[in-house]
């Protein structure tokens, strides 16, 4: 059987008030999925809840990857089980240099100790790949960068912990044409580097970064804490078309809304 990160009718609140209401999704790993879906409809919540937020609070369900329910593990134990999250707002962090931070989460992840000139060797190859400068590992953790150099600042650890699946909450949430086409770029290279064999859960309201990632598997559409449709690339461009609201009137004809 394919290994898979499965979620099986997961019900999560927050503040009391139930946010995921029965969630049931299969990726398998090597495959790349995106999760769309309006605002409010409990994406960013999902995300959250696969790596541990405390403020997340599980009521239902499982997580299962690598034969684990992984909602009984703290976030570190999910990492080093091959888990990555990539934030919709990564936080500065003023005083701690970006390669002293990756060098910790590294050894931390990994749980062995590398010397650093040899972090180093394998921290530039991984900056080679992604076309970025060298002078931003010396900076602050996101200390003064923008919103498209917070975004590559996740990719860029994304690509040297070398996870087996990695959550992208909305990644491209604020950047402009360019850098949504770089933060893709650095998606299809790091798939194809790992052998097709990396999973993604791409979360995100718009096709535009989709359009871009090669391959695309599946799109599945959330709205009120439920998946509600699941389909082929060429669904995000309906979507994208159509509009929420479109399939929001489609599905309560169908009864799969209230």
């Amino acid at each position: 059987m394919t290994e898979a990160l499965e979620i099986r009718n997961l019900r999560v609140a927050v503040d009391g008030r139930e946010i995921l209401k029965g969630i049931n999704l299969v990726v398998p790993k090597g495959e790349i999925h995106a999760l769309m879906g309006p605002n409010g409809s409990g994406k960013s919540t999902l995300a959250q809840t696969l790596l541990g937020h405390p403020r997340y609070e599980v009521l239902e369900g499982e997580v299962i990857w690598k034969g684990r329910n992984i909602l009984e593990l703290s976030p570190d134990e999910r990492a080093k089980l091959g888990l990555f999250l990539a934030f919709q707002y990564p936080v500065e962090i003023p005083g701690v240099v970006l390669g002293n931070f990756l060098h910790i989460a590294y050894q931390a992840v990994k749980g062995t100790e590398i010397p650093i000139g040899k972090f180093n060797r394998m921290l530039m190859q991984k900056l080679r790949l992604l076309d970025m400068d060298a002078s931003f590992i010396s900076r602050g953790l996101n200390e003064g960068f923008s919103g498209g150099e917070r975004k590559r600042c996740e990719i860029l650890q994304m690509a040297l912990l070398e996870p087996e699946f990695a959550v992208m909450d909305e990644t491209d949430s604020g950047l402009d044409i360019d850098g949504v086409r770089i933060v893709a770029s650095a998606v299809n290279k790091l798939y194809e580097q790992s052998g097709n064999q990396m999973g993604f859960l791409i979360i995100t309201h718009y096709s535009r970064i989709l359009n871009h990632i090669q391959p695309l598997h599946k799109v599945h559409v959330m709205m009120d804490g439920r998946i509600v449709l699941s389909g082929g690339p060429e669904l995000a461009n309906e979507l994208e078309e159509k509009g929420y609201d479109w399939l929001e009137e489609q599905l309560k004809a169908e009864g799969v809304l209230a």
